[in-house]
């Protein structure tokens, strides 16, 4: 980030102890939060394990606090309490309906009377005994271990309560320091005094709607006569926007000087950052209608869904404590001996990429989370900085049909016409086909002749090299048996947010202290490595804070333009049903493109369910079919100009001065080299799209093409 130097405190700077730190122990504490659960459960059958009696029938759970004496008597007088019962007269109903319907009750009748005294008095000495029997399973021993695991329950069930709480501070603390940066996304990044200038002022517009949202949505909720739920969080919300208000209005009043000089107005409209462009547009949108808390009511969205957005925080934090390590560096030893060329090693590393990016669910959360490795991986590996660019770009785009991508999980959770297993079945053959159209394009439009090492020669070599890979191969399994067997909880989908980052922490731990003193095992790109565990922990939290805050708002405010897109009922200019599926399924496509440039993926799923999804339905589209393409055209429009989220978050992560050192290298060169880094995923997007769109409608209308159906088996039921 472009965080001026500041002073240190004990050894720390400020931002540090008032950023680093605190979302430091906010991501513990998410994590300790996510294994709290699976922890707790373990606890609880071991001290069912430990302390239960089944031929007493008492059990663990009963022993967790001091029991209660019953208050009812076993001893007591039946027949006295039958005289007692019979004698007293029900009370008139008065006439009331309700009590008419079960007629005239023969009150005081001394055989049912007695009957239910008798039973009343058997479940008091069944409570009486039970009660004894609790009271002298209460040893020194249960007494300690239920105050552990109970102040364990404790612990993680305030911070279970407060996930919302939890991510808001979060996103709130790196917004503010990602802002204080200059760290958000936009078209490219500040350079100039111009640039900081513009970037401080359309903030200050954007702050001011926002806070003037917020502020508007909580005098309405507060004036409605019911008390405010969570009323903690609204504070946040606005005090996070008055001090991003704030900032930036010094920042006007006093610009930023940039050391590169002034810049021009042209370039610097480029630098606006987009949250604030989404910002203003759904503020003046919502005001103009009247709506004051429209643009805080979408943004408060972002609450109602905490557990995601934690987790692409921890799948951040994890890509940043990966690029500290050396794993990546051993494993691509590993294949070096084979002396690939730089585009089959680039196409294995996307193969693997992707498989990685349907744990995290989202490419841009890749991206960000690993795309400065696999650029410096194919730098090492030959190829060209903008062949390498592309590769990043688009090494997110391959993985998010596989499974157990969490995306697609949403996807069948709203929508009942599709299942999971459906989809990932057929993600898989679309992941084939985008990704043997990368491999395809690349060795068509490579320079260099493909000179693979003879098996004799790179296959002992490469044996040596999986050596220093065992231990890290060890570390990963002990700790995928310890939450499987001991917690009894899988690595899936829902537990990778979890179990990658504590997997990584280990790894790094690991690593620095085998790596101690040997610097020559780190390569010349890796220079962002820290030496010693505290400062490479450290280091890659300050990346995961500016990544988080530009992120995060970028997705929290492409909810309200889903907002805008939603309210302004634009799917109602269009037909519900078009002359064929042709004509239905191009519309889709080029909406879906328009989508994915504006919108973060899991926004624009819901906005797509209740408005595109039936115009495909009602056009005899097959949902599955729908589905795939739909995934595919976001991936398209994450990398399509002139916003190309994709591409910016790989700028982001490579670094301005790389970037610029692409464009520079090449530009003596034709036109296909010099912009290869748009090109390439393009084209292998766009081709991916269209096959997807149209071949299966070609196969259902053409009586020649049905055959190739045959081809591919059916997904399981």
């Amino acid at each position: 980030m472009n965080t001026p130097p500041s002073r240190q405190i004990l050894g720390r700077t400020f931002s540090e102890w008032f950023s680093s730190l605190p979302v430091f122990a906010l991501l513990l504490l998410t994590l300790i939060i996510g294994t709290g659960e699976m922890v707790h459960g373990q606890l609880l059958k071991l001290g069912e394990s430990m302390f239960g009696d089944p031929p007493a029938q008492v059990q663990y759970f009963m022993l967790r606090a001091e029991p209660s004496k019953p208050e009812c008597n076993p001893n007591i007088d039946i027949d006295a309490e039958v005289a007692k019962q019979s004698a007293a007269a029900p009370a008139k109903s008065g006439g009331d309906d309700i009590d008419d319907l079960f007629g005239e009750q023969k009150a005081g009748d001394p055989v049912v009377v007695r009957k239910a005294v008798e039973q009343a008095q058997q479940i008091c000495k069944f409570k009486h005994d039970l009660y004894e029997k609790v009271l002298q399973h209460q040893t020194p021993q249960v007494k300690a271990y239920r105050t552990l695991e109970t102040s364990f329950f404790g612990l993680f069930q305030i911070g279970t309560d407060n996930r919302s709480l939890i991510l808001l501070l979060m996103v709130a603390i790196a917004a503010v320091t990602t802002t204080l940066g200059f760290h958000h996304i936009g078209i490219r990044p500040g350079h100039y005094t111009k640039d900081y200038l513009l970037q401080s002022a359309s903030q200050v517009v954007s702050s001011g709607l926002l806070l003037y949202s917020t502020v508007r949505y909580y005098q309405i909720l507060n004036g409605s006569g019911v008390p405010v739920e969570h009323p903690l969080l609204h504070y946040i919300w606005m005090a996070l926007f008055a001090v991003l208000l704030l900032i930036n209005l010094k920042r006007v009043v006093m610009p930023v000087k940039s050391a590169f000089g002034e810049g021009d107005w042209t370039g610097a409209f480029l630098s606006i950052p987009l949250y604030a462009q989404m910002a203003t547009v759904a503020g003046v949108y919502f005001l103009i209608k009247g709506h004051d808390a429209g643009l805080a009511i979408y943004i408060n969205q972002l609450m109602e869904l905490p557990s995601i957005f934690m987790n692409l925080g921890l799948f951040i934090w994890s890509g940043m404590l990966l690029k500290q390590s050396r794993i990546v560096d051993l494993f691509m030893n590993i294949l070096r001996p084979w002396s690939l060329s730089p585009q089959m090693l680039t196409y294995i590393i996307l193969i693997a990429a992707a498989w990685a990016t349907a744990y995290t669910g989202a490419s841009g959360v890749f991206v960000i989370a690993a795309g400065g490795i696999i650029y410096h991986e194919v730098r090492a590996s030959g190829g060209s900085r903008q062949f390498a660019l592309a590769a990043t770009a688009m090494s997110g785009s391959l993985g998010v049909v596989l499974r157990p991508c969490l995306l697609v999980v949403l996807i069948a959770a709203l929508n009942k016409q599709v299942t999971t297993s459906g989809l990932y079945h057929w993600g898989f053959y679309v992941f084939l086909l985008t990704s043997t159209l990368f491999f395809l394009a690349s060795q068509m439009l490579r320079t260099q002749k493909a000179n693979i090492e003879s098996p004799a020669v790179a296959i002992p070599a490469m044996l040596r090299q999986i050596v220093p890979t065992i231990p890290y191969l060890i570390v990963v399994a002990v700790v995928v048996w310890l939450y499987e067997f001991l917690l009894e909880t899988k690595l899936n989908e829902i537990t990778a947010p979890t179990i990658m980052p504590v997997i990584l922490l280990i790894i790094l731990v690991y690593d620095k202290m085998t790596n101690q003193g040997k610097a020559e095992l780190t390569p010349d790109y890796a220079s962002h490595r820290q030496e010693g565990v505290e400062k490479s922990i450290r280091y890659a939290t300050n990346e995961t804070i500016g990544h988080i805050g530009a992120l995060l708002s970028l997705m929290t405010l492409s909810l309200a333009m889903g907002g805008v897109i939603e309210r302004s009922e634009l799917m109602g200019f269009f037909p519900k049903v078009f002359e064929n599926h042709w004509t239905a399924m191009t519309f889709l496509v080029v909406t879906k493109v328009l989508l994915g440039m504006i919108m973060d993926p899991f926004g624009a799923v819901v906005l797509v369910s209740g408005t595109l999804a039936p115009i495909a339905y009602a056009n005899n589209i097959d949902p599955l079919h729908f589905w795939m393409m739909v995934l595919v055209a976001f991936e398209l429009g994450y990398l399509l100009p002139p916003v190309a989220i994709n591409q910016l978050l790989t700028r982001q992560v490579i670094g301005e001065e790389e970037v610029n050192a692409a464009d520079r290298e090449v530009k003596h060169l034709g036109f296909y080299r010099r912009y290869e880094r748009w090109i390439l995923p393009l084209a292998v997007m766009t081709v991916g799209l269209a096959v997807v769109s149209y071949a299966p409608l070609a196969v259902h209308d053409f009586p020649e093409l049905k055959a190739i159906a045959d081809w591919f088996p059916k997904p399981p039921q």
